[in-house]
């Protein structure tokens, strides 16, 4: 699905306002987490990008969220470069940092799976007949 120029805006605000940008040790992770109320939020985001994970609702502490998870694939493909397109220092000084923070650790992972995607693109290419 190509998103439109409010839907790209939309979802690098939400990540920059909301999310958190990391990983597990072995892979990089794109994560978002708010409360039950904005659930159709998380469906919209679930539509535009139907590869990541959508966790919850989770009641505890006092709390009750849902978390939209990004990573593997579906991180490398989709979400990165949207916010490597339009997350700037200038935006957001800090959750730049932390977006620079999370490739640069997990540049290995994400180059490999560049290549493997770019790979499955050539594959599906010469196989109809391009």
């Amino acid at each position: 699905m190509e998103l439109t120029e409010f839907e790209k805006g939309l979802a690098v605000g939400l990540l920059i306002g909301e999310g958190s940008f990391g990983g597990d040790g072995k892979q990089p992770q794109v994560t978002l987490r708010m409360h039950v109320r904005h659930e159709a939020l998380f469906r919209w985001l679930m539509e535009r990008f139907p590869e990541t994970k959508l966790y919850g609702p989770y009641h505890h502490g006092g709390r009750s969220y849902y978390q939209w998870m990004a990573r593997g694939g579906a991180l490398v493909h989709d979400v990165l470069p949207l916010l490597e397109e339009r997350l700037t220092p200038a935006l957001d000084g800090h959750a730049s940092e932390r977006f620079e923070q999370m490739r640069e650790r997990y540049r290995t992972f994400i180059a490999r799976e560049r290549s493997r995607l770019a790979s499955l693109v050539e594959a599906a290419d010469g196989s109809s007949g391009r």
